[in-house]
């Protein structure tokens, strides 16, 4: 053992003196460097990596740091360096190039989206083959298929070699049977129901509508959210102690379904015992004392507390103070189950809006914006008008979007800037084709519109029908800003004819000539007063077979009849959106005075929508109705100026203007006196997310008609329900409606399925 030692020890004294004799015969100075074996590679990519230039001492030290930096490079699978006299040469391998990424069995992802992917670890063509970015790359997309529930997913990777030192690289990807959510359950629940606290989860088991939102599909990210929502949704009720003890995810061994488990623990109710204002409040604590939503003996929700402090920042923001900070502290007492509140507010300083930025306009001139904006530059800062701004704009209907967001102004501390992003959407339209209407049948149809033609803000349309029982040739224009101050101006061209189908047994048409012009004069920031003047026509051409109540009208007044209807209007219109309404209220109320001429009539409606928000996406609508109608001078009103309902509009599940009096044939004749009333609850369609495009609704509708010698009854009033869907569609609003009348006559007209196109309520 000992002479074992020895000789290994002389045998580590002579390699060290044979190394330092190899390292003195191999330092040289260089006075060429050679590079050997690149294809794609520039020579002077590899020169940049080489810690010695030409005239430098050469050493193996320095050789093997060489190799270092041209392995890091990733370029070269191979690299060596060989010495000959003063002449250092490096021998490279270069990696193969991917010329092209391909991807099989890829039916849940798109390629493109996949080809991002990898580009982001840094797989991507043009680029060196490296087996462990492929490895990486695999797994990466194995994550993302057990992100999306397929747990029994596969991904294999083929390398087809090319001429030029280029491979394809192909990623076949069996997917498997994605896993199905089969069971959620919720343990530990007393106060609220298993259904209702599952009702609150975007997770679910496999239902109608499953296939379109994958609801039934796991993902870990979606329980974070729903189980963040059951928190919120009892911490919102005063159960501030609540917590999820445990949530378990069960897979079933043939990895196609999975089982969700969540343990909670419910605690006691604590409600409000007091609170009290702390801080700067400008001298105005009764007033933002009023804005506090929870009060004593309430029951706690910390939703109500947040509502209170962004009610107090707006409040802020009115007086100019846009970054006041408001800051709540809550004080639990477990053992009385009691919370108290200290709200403290810091104003900070008052500040004055300098600039205000618009982007995304690409086709709406800026006048056009900025004539809505209700907040100026160069002027304080005030929350209230801006979120006005920000209303008025949208409610032009020209974008998609509008946000108007507040932007610090570097370098100073009582200035701010405004930036309002708008998102274009198209305006005008160009159609032409054949349709089918459930009021109107087979029709032709033209039309061009644009409601901001060349970016004006001015409405321009020309809309040619001709169904079978409606034709129109009308042309309409609308300059909102006639004068500075906002007055508008509309000016209404029209040629309308109305022949009912000969093979009902009506023999009779209606032609009706006419023009207005209108002019809108703004009072308020949300009302408006309209007055106009117009003249219109009514030829009358009646054969054996026309409605009794025609001819009466004819024998009467004869068959053409005219009038020149003076126009009076008011309108406050305070919602969110002309086109999606969530929010707000509108309401109309307009007469048409007819004293001279054949005609001579008065008729005024009376319309008024609600909207109210009911969670971020869904609302409440209520619509009513009322009208009124007579004739003047002892003259009988005018049998064109009578009100109908029935159908979309006014009362669905109904046939078009079909409810009110009929004649003997059973035609309907319209009357003297309307009432409508509508509620609607509107929510996204399943899978669209914040789409406001597309909705669904569920309403229940009501209304009558009543002729001038009749008494109104609210008895006599029909009622239907159903569901309907609202599209704001490329070819204009489209609205759909299955309806089921809850009261109704047998001599009244019924009408499950209709549909309508530019219909606003």
């Amino acid at each position: 053992m000992r002479f074992r030692h020895a000789l290994q020890g002389t045998a580590v004294a002579v390699l060290a003196a044979v190394c330092t004799q190899a390292q003195a015969a191999d330092t040289f100075v260089i006075k060429d460097i050679h590079v050997d074996g690149l294809q794609r590679t520039e020579p002077g990519t590899v020169f940049s990596y080489l810690p010695f230039r030409v005239g430098d001492s050469y050493s193996p030290e320095a050789g093997a740091a060489a190799i270092r930096a041209l392995f890091a490079t990733g370029l070269f699978k191979n690299v060596s360096i060989r010495t000959g006299g003063d002449v250092v040469t490096i021998v490279v391998e270069e990696r193969p190039v991917i010329s092209e990424i391909n991807f099989a069995g890829t039916k849940e992802f798109d390629k493109k989206n996949l080809v991002q992917a990898l580009d982001g670890i840094g797989l991507s063509t043009a680029h060196p083959y490296d087996q462990a970015l492929v490895d990486s790359a695999v797994r990466e997309l194995k994550q993302q298929y057990l992100a999306k529930g397929y747990y029994a997913a596969k991904v294999a990777t083929t390398v087809t070699p090319l001429s030029r030192n280029r491979v394809n690289l192909l990623f076949t990807v069996d997917e498997g049977a994605i896993a199905k959510i089969r069971a959620i359950n919720i343990i530990g629940n007393k106060v609220y129901s298993e259904s209702t606290l599952r009702g609150l989860f975007t997770l679910s088991t496999p239902g109608w509508l499953s296939w379109y939102t994958k609801s039934d599909q796991y993902s870990r990210a979606k329980l974070n959210a729903d189980l963040e929502t059951l928190r919120s949704y009892y911490v919102d009720r005063g159960y501030l102690d609540f917590a999820i003890e445990s949530a378990q995810v069960a897979l079933s061994p043939d990895k196609d379904s999975v089982y969700i488990t969540v343990n909670i623990k419910e605690g006691p109710k604590y409600k409000v015992s007091g609170f009290k204002l702390d801080g700067n409040y400008l001298g105005l604590t009764d007033e933002f004392r009023a804005l506090v939503k929870l009060k004593p003996g309430q029951v706690y929700s910390a939703q109500e507390l947040a509502d209170s402090v962004k009610a107090m920042v707006n409040k802020f923001g009115e007086y100019g103070y846009a970054f006041a900070r408001v800051q709540p502290s809550p004080v639990v007492d477990h053992r009385r189950h009691l919370v108290s509140f200290t709200i403290d507010a810091d104003p900070g300083r008052r500040v004055y809006v300098r600039r205000i930025d618009i982007e995304g306009n690409t086709r709406t001139r800026d006048e056009v914006i900025r004539r809505e904006l209700r907040q100026f530059e160069d002027s304080w800062y005030d929350a209230s008008r801006i979120k006005l701004s920000r209303d008025r704009v949208d409610r032009l209907g020209y974008f998609k979007n509008v946000t108007l967001g507040t932007r610090e102004v570097a370098g100073s501390a009582d200035q701010v800037d405004l930036d309002m992003k708008v998102e274009e959407k198209p305006t005008g339209m160009l159609g032409l084709g054949v349709g089918f209407s459930s009021a109107n049948r087979l029709s032709f149809n033209a039309s061009l519109s644009q409601d901001n033609i060349f970016g004006s803000g001015n409405n321009f349309s020309i809309d040619l029908n001709t169904s079978s029982y409606y034709r129109t040739l009308a042309i309409s224009s609308t300059n909102p800003y006639f004068t500075q101050d906002g007055i508008s101006r509309t000016y209404n061209v029209y040629y309308r004819t109305i022949q009912p189908y000969s093979s009902q047994g009506y023999n009779y048409s209606i032609k009706t000539p006419g023009f207005s012009v209108q002019f809108g004069v703004p009072f308020t920031e949300v009302d408006r007063v309209f007055f106009g003047v117009g003249f219109e026509q009514y030829r009358l051409s009646l054969a054996p077979g026309a409605p009794a109540s025609y001819i009466s009208y004819a024998n009467q007044f004869g068959d053409v009849s005219s009038g020149v209807p003076l126009t009076l209007g008011w309108q406050r219109d305070s919602r969110n959106s002309a086109l999606v309404p969530t929010d707000g209220r509108y309401q109309s109320l307009s007469a048409d005075y007819s004293p001279f001429s054949t005609m001579r009539y008065f008729r005024a409606s009376y319309n008024y929508q609600q909207f109210i928000p009911v969670s971020l996406r869904t609302n409440l609508a209520f619509n009513g109705m009322l009208g009124y109608a007579s004739g003047l001078n002892g003259r009988p009103l005018p049998i064109f100026k009578n009100l109908y309902a029935g159908g979309i509009g006014t009362v669905r599940g109904f046939q078009q203007s079909s409810l009110g009096p009929q004649d003997a044939q059973g035609n309907a004749l319209g009357g003297a006196r309307l009432i409508v009333g509508d509620v609607e609850y509107q929510f996204p369609f399943p899978g669209t997310g914040a789409d406001r495009s597309l909705r669904l609704s569920t309403f229940i509708d009501s209304g009558y008609v009543w002729g001038a010698g009749q008494k109104i009854s609210l008895g006599d009033m029909r009622v239907a329900a159903g569901l309907a869907l609202s599209w704001i569609s490329p070819v204009g609003p489209l609205k759909f409606s299955i309806a089921k009348p809850l009261r109704d006559k047998p001599t009244d007209r019924t009408q499950s399925f209709q549909f309508t196109v530019g219909t606003a309520f």
